[in-house]
């Protein structure tokens, strides 16, 4: 097996690799500790509160709060593939990772976030329905509609999570097992690789920008109508709920589609580690630590809920 930072071209595989995460000092490195516990930290109890409250409520009990569960359990189990392993690699000598446990996270991080794009087009078009057509809603949303929906976004995460996963571990890695960044993604693991590269690019770029346009499309057209309805409305109370929940998705939509721009869909995004690193560091903990927070404290009934869950809670 080649040794650690063997830098010479060799033609037998790596069985484990090196993740190098950041550079800096013992004091850069408490530092970072510092805020990567702190941002998964928040993430855990921020996604497992709304989790919590949504299931024990009955008054969420709707398809908008059914999907805003699933998006807090996205959340909270992608940040959980990459940030305990984070943690424990900041105070490490080795960063290792076993070549199994790399391919294993790029699978499931790729399954998670692609699966949490599909999720935040599918809850544009359930606004959508919500506001546009509420009569129908009740029947095109039912439990079982519901159901099928987030199971399709699944299905597609995990159809992009193959093929990138494959092709990406399809390839030698002969040259270095030092992987510039703090946990397995394609464009640090492609920079490793002793072939060419151009298809693996090409696939990358094209899924991801595929799903980008889709989602963006499907959030585009569902809130084009929905503006529409809006501005037909003679309530102004009624706006002002509207545009309170329109406006938490649409800020967690730009996050995200963003980030995921910038990090894997734009020309360059391999070769600029440095900045992916940051950008890895928004998409991976900041976004699933904030995505609570924007549900949260721009939707009345979820505020309404945690106070009857903590006056519950106190009573007792």
């Amino acid at each position: 097996m080649p040794r650690h930072g063997d830098g010479n071209v060799s033609a037998a595989p790596f069985q484990e690799f090196v993740l190098e995460g950041f550079e800096g000092s013992l004091e850069t490195q408490a530092l970072l500790f510092a805020v990567f516990l702190a941002l998964y930290l928040g993430t855990v109890l921020g996604n497992l509160t709304m989790i919590v409250v949504i299931t024990l409520d009955a008054r969420l009990h709707s398809p908008m709060y059914f999907f805003l569960k699933n998006l807090s359990f996205l959340d909270l189990c992608y940040s959980s593939v990459i940030a305990p392993n984070a943690l424990a690699n900041f105070f490490s000598s080795s960063k290792v990772i076993t070549f199994q446990g790399c391919a294993a996270q790029l699978f499931f991080f790729s399954l998670l976030v692609t699966t949490e794009g599909f999720l935040l087009g599918v809850m544009a078009y359930d606004r959508f329905m919500a506001i546009c057509s509420p009569l129908r809603y009740p029947i095109t949303m039912c439990p079982s509609a519901c159901f099928r929906l987030v199971l399709g976004t699944y299905c597609g995460g995990c159809l992009n999570s193959i093929v990138q996963t494959s092709f990406t571990f399809s390839l030698p890695f002969c040259s270095s097992n030092h992987i510039d960044h703090f946990f397995c993604d394609v464009p640090p693991l492609l920079q490793l690789a002793c072939a060419n590269t151009a298809l693996n690019k090409l696939i990358m770029f094209g899924i991801c920008g595929l799903i980008i346009v889709s989602v963006t499309l499907v959030v585009l057209v569902s809130y084009g109508y929905i503006t529409v309805t809006i501005l037909r409305m003679q309530s102004a109370g009624g706006k002002h709920k509207v545009f309170s929940t329109c406006g938490s998705h649409m800020t967690a939509v730009t996050l995200f589609v963003g980030t995921v721009f910038v990090m894997y869909a734009q020309p360059g995004a391999v070769d600029s580690m440095e900045q992916g690193k940051v950008v890895s560091v928004f998409y991976t903990l900041v976004i699933p630590m904030l995505n609570p927070l924007i549900y949260s404290l721009q939707n009345k009934d979820v505020k309404e809920a945690l106070g009857r869950l903590s006056q519950k809670h106190t009573a007792t």
